[in-house]
């Protein structure tokens, strides 16, 4: 099959181009002259439309195996592609674990012929109670090259320093989302004026920061790759920054909803907005978007952790943290471009998150198209996961994904 993208403009990480023809020969994408059509060419008219790379979210959630009525990993793709996602870093929260190669396996079997490519990030230790370590090497042997505890930091400083140091026989990188449980202990939200007015137990900035800090010094005396997930706070910040600075093999990504929501819109005591990392001042946030301009947040990620509608229906402090972000992310970049421009968004979406992986994306073999004007209803019809904890249900939101390919398929999204 081979397709032309007609008048098509691609985001580069430095500038939009000039809308093109390009053509999709089943392996790769190549720009094209407009004036010589082939007959066999199926043609897509693209006026109007954005592109790029396809895009990769490093954090997302499956309740499959396990808990299949929060997600499946039929639907996480779906719910992939609804994002705009080509590739995607699946992490181990599942029930089992994904600990060993049974799961690793499983997850490779159910997922080789979906559209998105799953990368695996398998858990560090057994059952993520941070004592035993999980077999790395005899994983690394089943193609696992990603490394962490998930929803869960590993607090454990000693298995911190152990797995750095495994990790590095086969080039491997260790995943975290630093936070020190101790100093978070029973938090529901960010730590301040509202967590105060709503009688919450707050989150302070320090927990992140004193386990990022703690983390880089132990990089510092291992060496190895170290990447923080979900980062949330201006200490943190400045913590990974200064260790760029110094050369340490050191990479990060946020949230992007943590650019679009602060502490102040809990105060409705909305469910669907109890995250981890929680949003928080708007400080922080100006802070976090200073980060992705300098470089030292590398990747956006939707964060996506899906629940069934009951999980959220309670109390707000016997809710579980997690927001269904995916359905709802190119709404959110559409939003965000009018400030930071797509072309540093689609940096943070294509070579960012690749860089992490260890690629370097010298073959152009997927792409992500959508239209930054079409306006849809996000309702329980429209979104493609079959998780309901999203604060944007009902809403009519502007930003639909259009084409997606990846694998050498093309497929159209939403329509």
């Amino acid at each position: 099959m081979t397709v032309r993208f007609q008048s098509l403009k691609i985001i580069t990480e430095k500038e939009i181009l000039p809308a093109a023809d390009y053509i999709f020969d089943g392996k790769t994408i190549q720009p094209a002259n407009p004036d010589t059509i082939a007959e066999n060419e199926t043609l897509v008219d693209c006026k109007g439309l954005l592109g790029s790379r396809g895009w990769t979210d490093l954090r997302c959630l499956s309740g499959e195996p396990g808990q299949e009525y929060r997600e499946t990993l039929e639907s996480l793709s779906k719910a992939l592609c609804q994002g705009g996602m080509t590739e995607a870093v699946l992490l181990p929260n599942s029930n089992p674990p994904i600990q060993s190669k049974s799961e690793v396996a499983y997850i490779k079997n159910h997922t080789q012929f979906l559209l998105p490519t799953f990368h695996i990030q398998a858990a560090v230790t057994k059952n993520f109670e941070g004592e035993e370590l999980t077999e790395m090497l005899d994983l690394n042997h089943y193609g696992v090259k990603l490394f962490g505890e998930g929803l869960v930091s590993l607090a454990h400083s000693d298995r911190m320093m152990k797995a750095l140091q495994y990790l590095q026989k086969f080039d491997g990188v260790l995943f975290d989302q630093s936070q020190d449980p101790m100093l978070a202990l029973f938090g529901q939200m960010h730590e301040g004026i509202p967590s105060t007015m709503l009688g919450l137990k707050g989150i302070p900035d320090l927990a992140e920061a004193v386990a990022v800090h703690k983390n880089l010094e132990i990089l510092r005396y291992t060496g190895g790759r170290l990447h923080f997930q979900a980062v949330s706070t201006l200490g943190a910040l400045a913590h990974i920054r200064q260790a760029k600075k110094e050369g340490l093999a050191v990479t990060a990504d946020m949230s992007i909803y943590q650019l679009l929501f602060t502490e102040e819109d809990l105060l409705g005591f909305d469910t669907n907005l109890k995250v981890m990392p929680p949003f928080r001042g708007k400080k922080q946030q100006e802070g976090l978007m200073e980060a992705l301009v300098d470089g030292t947040i590398d990747a956006l990620v939707s964060n996506h952790i899906p629940h069934e509608l009951d999980a959220k229906n309670m109390e707000f402090d016997l809710a579980p943290f997690g927001m269904a972000g995916l359905p709802t992310f190119i709404p959110a970049v559409v939003t965000l471009a009018e400030k930071l421009g797509y072309p540093l968004l689609v940096e943070k979406l294509t070579n960012g998150p690749q860089t992490v992986l260890g690629n370097k994306g010298e073959i152009w073999d997927s792409l992500t198209v959508f239209d930054p004007s079409e306006e849809w209803l996000f309702d329980e019809k429209s979104k493609a996961s079959l998780a309901n904890n999203n604060p944007y249900i009902n809403q009519t939101l502007k930003g639909k994904i259009k084409y997606l390919i990846n694998k050498g398929k093309m497929e159209g999204i939403n329509e």
